[in-house]
């Protein structure tokens, strides 16, 4: 699950919102009960359009009152992978993640996954609630409509090696085999790829790839960089088996959403 907002604070100018850099970002194991078959048994009518979940979340935003609420298409909601989801990795859902229940979607961002799961409407027209029709919209500047933002973009991302240094975001390696290790996922299908460059992007090698996770869980990578001395910007970058593949510059938009650009690393090494 990620945030649509993570990496948000990279972009310039920085959009007005929580200026996440790259940890809005986590895989868990969920436990629940699966929402299409409560769907179908509620009876779902001829002519439904979408569904919407609203959480015990309430407050004003955009001037509006409001409980936080999303909705979702039909065909989306009666997959077979969304759950309402009362455990957390063995244990019962946290409240900073939605006890005593909330919406899991896989593939999508979180703004999908409605935590203190309130009620469930089953609408015949699309759900025109603020978070749908305002908020998490790409949007290039204030007056565009722009387009919802749904599933997550394909993305990769490196623990930087070595150690800080006093410049801002610079480590520190000593020359000789360093291990990179990362994590990569997408919301549009598995990850068949990872490269990484030590050369600010100019040139690529394959990493390598850990055992294939559940759909839409991040996916382990490893490289083996010989580092010389000097200094070197490290990047990575993943794709998909849907032929999605990370930009290497962020697109910048009104919310600061779905910023899947190519991480870079700036590392001096000695020798």
């Amino acid at each position: 699950m990620e945030c649509a907002g993570n990496g948000r604070a990279l972009l310039s100018p920085r959009p007005v919102s929580q200026p996440w850099l790259l940890g809005a970002v986590g895989t868990a194991a969920w436990t629940g009960t699966p929402l299409a078959p409560l769907l179908a048994e509620a009876g779902v009518r001829a002519g439904a359009v979408d569904v919407a979940f609203a959480g015990l979340d309430h407050g004003v935003e955009g001037d509006i009152e409001q409980d936080y609420e999303r909705g979702l298409p039909l065909a989306e909601a009666m997959r077979d992978d969304l759950l309402l989801a009362y455990e957390m990795n063995g244990q019962p859902l946290p409240p900073q993640h939605g006890f005593p229940v909330r919406l899991v979607v896989p593939g999508w961002y979180g703004m999908a996954h409605v935590k203190w799961l309130a009620r469930i409407r089953v609408l015949d027209a699309a759900f025109e609630g603020y978070q749908n029709t305002h908020g998490y919209r790409w949007r290039r500047t204030e007056d565009d409509p722009g387009v919802p933002v749904e599933r997550i973009a394909v993305r990769s991302l490196m623990v930087p090696p070595g150690y800080p240094a006093f410049q801002p975001r610079v480590r520190h390696a000593r020359a000789g085999e360093v291990t990179l290790a990362g994590r990569a996922w997408s919301g549009s299908g598995a990850i068949v790829r990872v490269e990484v460059s030590d050369d600010d992007g100019r040139s690529w090698a394959d990493a390598d790839l850990g055992p294939a996770p559940a759909p839409h869980a991040w996916r382990a990578w490893s490289f083996r960089w010989e580092a010389s001395p000097g200094e070197h910007r490290l990047c990575c970058r993943a794709t998909d088996d849907a032929g999605a593949t990370q930009p290497p510059e962020p697109g910048w938009n009104v919310g600061g959403y779905a910023n899947n650009a190519v991480q870079r690393v700036a590392v001096v090494v000695a020798g």
